[in-house]
Order: C-alpha cells, then structure tokens, then sequence
C-alpha cells in the first residue's frame, strides 16, 4: 500500500517536526511507498521554517506554502490534490492525533472501505463543543444517508480517486467530508486515543464553531430551508386560530381586549419572518460565493518531492 499523509499547519512550530519524527518510525512498516505534505496555511509563527527544515531532511516529506490563511478544509483539500499515492490520510498537527494508530487505520481501508475514521474513545473537548460537533454530524449524516459518517473527523483515511472528482469542484468554502460522503459508500471506524493538546489551544472558539455548521449546513442541504418553511406553515395556522379567537370573542363580548396580545403576535410573527429571511439570505451567500470565481486557494511555493 502507497500512501500520502496530508497535515495542515497552522501555529504549529511546535509540534510539526516531533510529529513527522514519529510518522517516519511508523510509516515505513505500513506502506511500501509514502509521502507526508505539509500545508503552511499563512501561519503566523515560524512553521514554515520549520517546515523546510523536514522537506530538506526527509526526502519524503513535500511542503506546500499558501499565499494566506484559507481555512483548515481549503488547506486539507490543497494537500488532498497535490498527493500522489492511491490513499490518502489526513491528521492535525498538534498532535493530539497518535501516529501510532495510523497503520490500524490503513489496515482497516485494506478491509475494503472507501473511507475509515479513527474516533477517539474520550473526546478532549469542552461539553458545548462535544454537543455542537456531535449535532453538526448528526444533521450531516441525515442528510447524506450515511450514519457511520457521524463519527467522521480530521484523523482519516481514505481512496484518492477524490483526487480527480474534485479537481475542479468550484468555491471557497469546501467540506472534505462531506465530498467524501458524495463519493463513497463504504465508511468504517476505529477507535483511537486522543492526547492532551501540549502545546498551544484550539483555533475554534464557539463563533467559529457555529459560523462552521452554518456553512456546512447551508452549502451541502436543505434543512434550514425546509425548517422555515415548515415554522411558516406552523405560524400561518396559529394566525388562523388567533383570527377565530378574536372573532369569537368580538361576537360573545363585543370587544377585543389586549393591546399586549396583539403586539405580542406580532412580535412573534416579525420574528418568524427575520429568521426565514435569515436563512434565504445565507443560501444567498452561498450561491454568491460559489459564483465569484474566488480561489479556493493559492500556492505560493513546493519544497521537497524527491522522494
């Protein structure tokens, strides 16, 4: 088996070269042929002197110089197309994400799968963070069809004819996964252990995390589109019996008491329609995006490859 390893990097001065250390320990028992790409995603720290360093002491480590920072998908994605083997692995670099378990992966996708995610056994994450990364899937593998895809993470392997699927698949804003999941059927999971972060912290804060399920939600289904539709109709029949209240009482009273009644409906109804607004306006934004012509990313320099 030949295999590309693809780590995005981002302030990872620190952790980067430990982390390809153990890959060259590992991967020689795990594949006859390997490559590690290293994707500097406009760090601001000194990664990609680091980087060179690796590049220039591995023959088999390749990095890849983004003229900016494009977000950890665009960085993935970039080493997904630039990679050479027939699979393909992918991991973070702060090594919370074990080398070691690498090979269970690849020998798990030697089963027959497209698709094997290495699921930590203990998530080391904040409970708000657990509770909204573990919604998002959910909601992505309802869309998709594929439940095993809610244990999908940045820890992967996979088949690389993606490679030429996506080549040309147009606007900035991408989901690996859920490319994956367009692609391939076969998903499986192993379990792995999940370190301590010992260096640095998370680059998503909850802003970032919700700003994520928005455009993933937004870009790959029509949930949010059939949730409004569906408050919409729910509202149009709670007016209707609002409307039979009001007759009712105007005929056997002969008034209409309640100003805060009505103003309160119609806070509620404004509200209601803000927020289908809200969501037009989001798939809008996608649809402006996609057609703008913006690059999903810029390479500005290669290193390495001789390997």
């Amino acid at each position: 088996m030949n295999c590309s390893v693809v780590i995005p990097v981002y302030r990872g001065e620190a952790t980067v070269e430990p982390l390809v250390e153990r890959l060259g320990k590992v991967l020689p028992s795990a594949a006859e042929q390997f490559e590690v790409l290293l994707v500097n995603d406009g760090s601001p720290d000194d990664s990609w002197a680091a980087i060179a360093r690796l590049a220039g002491r591995y023959p088999w480590v390749r990095g890849l110089r983004l003229t900016r920072n494009y977000g950890q998908e665009n960085a993935t994605l970039c080493g997904i197309l630039e990679s050479r083997f027939p699979v393909i692995a992918t991991m973070d670099d702060d090594l919370q994400h074990s080398p070691e378990d690498l090979p269970r992966l690849l020998s798990k996708l030697g089963e027959g799968y497209d698709v094997v995610y290495g699921v930590p056994r203990v998530r080391r994450q904040v409970w708000w963070k657990r509770l909204l990364s573990a919604a998002v899937k959910r909601v992505i593998s309802l869309s998709v069809g594929i439940p095993e895809i809610r244990g999908m993470s940045t820890f992967k392997a996979f088949r690389g004819e993606i490679r030429n699927t996506y080549a040309s698949i147009g606007g900035p804003d991408v989901t690996v996964d859920v490319l994956l999941s367009w692609m391939f059927s076969r998903f499986a999971t192993v379990e792995v252990e999940e370190s301590p972060r010992t260096e640095g912290v998370s680059n998503y804060n909850l802003m970032k995390l919700i700003r994520v399920a928005l455009r993933i939600l937004t870009n790959y289904t029509t949930i949010p589109l059939r949730l409004a539709s569906l408050l919409g109709f729910l509202f149009t029949f709670f007016g209707f019996l609002v409307f039979v209240y009001v007759l009712t009482v105007y005929f056997t009273e002969g008034s209409i008491p309640g100003f805060s009644f009505l103003a309160s409906v119609l806070t509620i109804f404004s509200g209601v329609q803000l927020f289908a607004l809200g969501i037009i306006g989001e798939y809008l934004a996608r649809v402006f995006e996609r057609s703008s012509g913006r690059p999903r990313y810029a390479i500005l320099e290669r290193l390495g490859g001789a390997g």
